[in-house]
């Protein structure tokens, strides 16, 4: 019996490692010999370095960098991956609206300038790809703060260069740009932004209309928002001849999806596939009997590209029956046929309080995968 393992966070409550391990244990009640093969998974956000860095065996390594409030340094991990090769960068890490007091959230005065220094390190460490996740950011500077930091020089109306790092708020003094000092290594290798947004990057599906009020602007500083990332581009788009404003995507992370096809090249995908791709999972799926996955609910919206449905995906086109074991169970039946799953099974009770799920997460997760182990 081989048994592939592959659920993502559960989140406030497991890590995807640490549902592998609460999986694990729950089969191995019934199964004392089986083969068990874990794959922590991700869709590109929070949780998608550790779980990369464990599938392929490689590595988490720190940077100093800039934190979103220009003012600020801190630690931020990245992962090598065990190919020596491929480097994972979480913006939230870096950019992240959680380190941010909440006292201090604006997207007028953060900036991406640390995603671009951590993107930097990788670089420096002998990466030749990127795989960069933006979810979670603190910032609308449409990723002119990560450009800044690999070497593009921005310029005002009177030809003095900006040494200021910029902001969603600080765009305004931009007049010109140059990229001729980038990293080189920018443009040698390929760069995979987990992406699970299709909002562009302007209008009232933009960046700061949709999620400039979740990071803390007011009305007024929507606004401003909008007038300075559409000025700002105007520029860009000109100066590069890539017009990127429209792109399904362009508006993530508060514009950074647009400021890393603009200024790096890269290539938007959708996060749960970088994933799959990086930990090969259809590689670990070959000769296997059964696939066990989760995450914190399963939904209608699952099958929309989160990482459950990825998973899904991946075991069909392999013949292997999926069971998921989500924390809640919110679209049952509708949920299960589009994502052909072979069963989905709740690992809370519905009359249970939500807190005390999360808390006693672990061993509700090894209980549910023990149950339908027994059932099979």
């Amino acid at each position: 019996m081989r048994i592939v393992l592959a659920p993502d966070s559960y989140k406030g409550s497991l890590t995807a490692r640490q549902a592998c391990r609460a999986m694990a244990r729950g089969v191995r009640r019934v199964w004392p010999a089986a083969e068990i093969v874990e794959v922590p998974m991700a869709d590109g956000g929070n949780g998608t370095t550790e779980a990369l860095v464990w599938a392929t065996g490689g590595q988490i390594r720190q940077a100093k960098v800039t934190g979103p409030l220009p003012e600020t340094k801190i630690e931020a991990d990245w992962g090598l991956l065990g190919d020596g090769r491929t480097a994972v960068v979480e913006m939230a890490r870096a950019s992240g609206l959680i380190l941010v007091p909440p006292a201090k959230r604006n997207p007028l005065h953060t900036t991406t300038f640390g995603t671009g220094e951590l993107m930097a390190a990788a670089l420096a460490a002998g990466a030749a790809r990127l795989i960069v996740g933006i979810g979670g950011s603190a910032t609308t500077d449409g990723g002119a703060g990560m450009a800044q930091a690999l070497g593009a020089r921005f310029f005002d109306r009177a030809g003095r260069q900006i040494t200021a790092l910029l902001t969603g708020g600080r765009l305004a003094e931009v007049a010109d740009l140059d990229v001729a000092a980038m990293d080189s290594r920018i443009g040698a290798g390929r760069i995979d932004v987990a992406c699970d947004v299709d909002n562009p990057l302007l209008g009232p599906r933009g960046a700061a209309a949709i999620y400039g009020p979740q990071k803390g602007a007011s009305p007024a500083d929507v606004a401003v928002l909008e007038a300075n990332l559409t000025r700002f581009y105007d520029i860009v788009e000109r100066r590069l001849g890539r017009p990127v404003r429209e792109v399904p995507g362009a508006g993530a992370a508060g514009g950074l999806g647009a400021g890393l096809l603009a200024f790096c090249r890269a290539h938007l995908v959708r996060g749960v596939d970088v994933v799959l791709q990086a930990a090969d999972l259809a590689g670990k799926l070959a000769g296997a009997d059964l696939v066990l996955t989760g995450e914190g609910q399963l939904d209608a919206q699952t099958a929309s590209g989160k990482t459950l449905s990825g998973v899904a995906r991946a075991a069909s086109a392999a013949g292997v029956p999926v069971i998921a074991l989500p924390g809640r169970l919110a679209d049952g039946p509708a949920a299960i046929a589009a994502l052909h799953l072979a069963k989905a099974v709740a690992i809370s009770p519905p009359d249970m309080p939500v807190e005390q799920a999360m808390t006693q997460a672990e061993d509700l997760l090894a209980a549910a995968a023990e149950k339908v182990c027994r059932e099979i």
